[in-house]
């Protein structure tokens, strides 16, 4: 549901952009490494250690972590849910290990909206997948790996980019994923190529820089802002869009969800400020949804409900 809001005249650049990463390419490449000798079981105590490091000296993050399953579960949430969300992310950085070394046997996947996509594929068009920081995002690259005809890339901002290429490189040198840096000049030239070819484009939607055009929406009862460059870029190329989401459900079990959110294939100038605010409203109805039934899969451990300042209704 959209919430009456404003665009800062002068926003801050946002919270996880001023946060360091944490981890190294070098400890990355050693716990690849040491999973994969030891397999899925026999390497599940890091999950615990890198769930408990969080839990004991991270009290920024446990903090909004904090007030998010509050909203998330209805309820103050005890130590043993602060842990479980937690466990759940570790569990998830894990487990990238092996999906990314293509070990898809290890777990148990099902699939929501399939057919959905195997009809919008069979088109020839393209189509955008707008996802977020629920669950992971690798488990939805293993449910593209079974169609072989099915073309995925993903774009996403520099530095995520530069991040993720640095994450790939040390669990699997070999691995090639098709990323497109936003914020280039020939980003949405390339965007535009991929989905003439067939592709799916995905962009996780969730987080703002703090210096693009934002939309108010109600997450979880609160004001929250979401940015507006991805469902006007669909909107721009005229492109159905997707809700995807690769929930974790315990032991190796993942859910994967495809909704449809919009399709933009119509929309002319005229009408495309009201058809985008109308699919970020959506998009953000289907995120509370999972958030509420799959509530230990957020991962965006920072304030996301900052308000921003000198707000105007758009």
């Amino acid at each position: 549901m959209r919430a009456s809001g404003k665009s800062a005249a002068q926003p801050q650049p946002a919270e996880w952009l001023a946060k360091p990463e944490r981890g190294s390419p070098r400890l990355l490449r050693f716990m690849a490494t040491l999973s994969l000798r030891l397999g899925r079981r026999g390497s599940r105590w890091a999950i615990y250690a890198i769930a408990g490091y969080f839990f004991l000296f991270a009290p920024t993050a446990r903090r909004h972590a904090r007030r998010y399953l509050t909203l998330a579960l209805g309820r103050n949430p005890g130590a043993r849910d602060r842990f479980r969300h937690l466990l759940s992310f570790a569990t998830t950085i894990h487990d990238r290990v092996f999906l990314i070394n293509e070990r898809d046997d290890l777990f148990d996947i099902s699939i929501e909206g399939e057919a959905l996509m195997r009809s919008q594929l069979d088109t020839g068009r393209g189509a955008f997948l707008m996802g977020s920081h629920l669950g992971s995002f690798e488990v939805v690259g293993a449910v593209g790996r079974r169609d072989p005809n099915l073309r995925v890339a993903m774009a996403m901002y520099e530095r995520n980019a530069a991040k993720l290429n640095a994450i790939l490189a040390a669990i699997n040198p070999r691995a090639s994923p098709d990323i497109i840096p936003l914020g280039r000049i020939d980003a949405i030239l390339t965007i535009s190529r991929r989905l003439d070819e067939g592709a799916v484009v995905g962009v996780l939607a969730d987080r703002t820089l703090g210096r693009e055009p934002l939309q108010a929406v109600t997450l979880l009862g609160e004001r929250a802002q979401l940015p507006t460059g991805p469902m006007r870029m669909a909107a721009i190329m005229q492109r159905p869009v997707f809700f995807m989401a690769g929930l974790y459900r315990g032991k190796n079990r993942y859910h994967v969800v495809f909704e449809s959110l919009a399709d933009f294939s119509g929309t002319t100038t005229d009408t495309r400020a009201a058809a985008v605010g109308e699919a970020i409203d959506r998009y953000a109805a289907v995120l509370d949804r999972y958030c509420r039934s799959d509530p230990f899969n957020w991962f965006n451990f920072f304030d996301f409900w900052r308000p921003l300042p000198e707000q105007t209704d758009r």
